[in-house]
């Protein structure tokens, strides 16, 4: 009498997650469901100071200043915006900043990525050194290069000039590691095959190396955007001249001076902060898939 063996069967795994996939906690109903009650509560918590801001622009002085929870507490008006917009340039100041904004990211985009491939793939003596002062340079604060940014403005006669705003912002040690250690990652037998046909070191770094490090370039380029966009310490100390002021620091000067004016500092916070919701809005998806690739979410 024979004794037939137990089949076993496999074990089922998982399925494997794909890229794009969403990030679950599990499989079935359940977790999802979880999953997207948490997502909906911390996007609405993340969203709840730009409603109330947007609340608080459209009132009164005297409706905001009515004590209360709620954040709309009388009628709709947009005097706030009206009075801001009399009162200033708005529209030159927009242009300041695009125009400031975008050189700067062109130039910072350019000396960065130009100085994070001779740092990654140079053999110069001092390599070392140079790549440690750029770590360094990182953890200084900008509020302590301040005072003596200004002097070399003064002993060069560049206050009040579109490049006193400018030039001191093209420097960033941050891009530079950044880009390097990208750079790092890239084969190299990529860049020995071109010079093997005759490229010259320049034409390798235009051809092979920049072509495959556009994310990282196009991330680079939107937080550089960011963080000229927003910048108000520096273009505050270094122009007098209305007509160079950028549209954080002009739209800081127009507001009343008796008080805190609620209404008109959140307009005024909406306005600064327009342009970039809408580029947000248009390159949302490049934007995402840039931090995505590059893990400078994590960075």
């Amino acid at each position: 009498m024979s004794v037939t063996a137990p089949t076993l069967r496999p074990r089922r795994r998982p399925p494997l997650r794909q890229d794009g996939s969403p990030l679950l906690l599990g499989h079935g109903r359940t977790p999802r469901v979880l999953a997207g009650t948490a997502l909906a509560v911390l996007a609405a918590l993340w969203l709840l100071p730009f409603v109330w801001a947007i609340a608080t622009s459209v009132q009164s002085e005297q409706d905001v200043a009515t004590p209360g929870l709620s954040p709309f507490k009388g009628a709709f008006t947009l005097g706030a915006y009206r009075q801001i917009l009399e009162r200033g340039n708005v529209t030159l100041w927009a242009f300041n900043s695009l125009l400031i904004a975008g050189l700067v990211t062109l130039l910072t985009v350019a000396v960065s990525t130009l100085a994070a491939y001779g740092l990654s793939r140079g053999t110069f003596r001092g390599r070392r050194a140079l790549l440690g002062v750029t770590v360094a340079a990182v953890m200084v604060p900008p509020q302590l290069l301040v005072v003596p940014l200004f002097e070399q403005m003064l002993l060069f006669d560049l206050v009040d000039t579109y490049a006193a705003v400018i030039l001191p912002q093209v420097v960033a040690p941050m891009m530079v590691f950044i880009l390097k250690r990208f750079f790092d990652g890239i084969p190299r037998e990529l860049e020995d095959a071109a010079r093997i046909d005759g490229a010259s070191e320049f034409r390798v770094f235009l051809s092979i190396v920049l072509p495959l490090s556009r994310p990282i370039v196009a991330a680079v380029s939107i937080f550089v955007f960011i963080g000229a966009w927003n910048n108000f310490m520096w273009p505050f100390v270094v122009t007098n001249d209305p007509a160079l002021m950028t549209l954080p620091v002009g739209l800081a000067t127009v507001k009343d001076a008796f008080g805190i004016q609620y209404a008109q500092s959140m307009a005024s916070a909406l306005l600064a902060a327009l342009p970039l919701i809408v580029v947000f809005l248009l390159f949302q998806r490049r934007i995402v898939n840039s931090v995505a690739t590059t893990g400078l979410g994590g960075s």
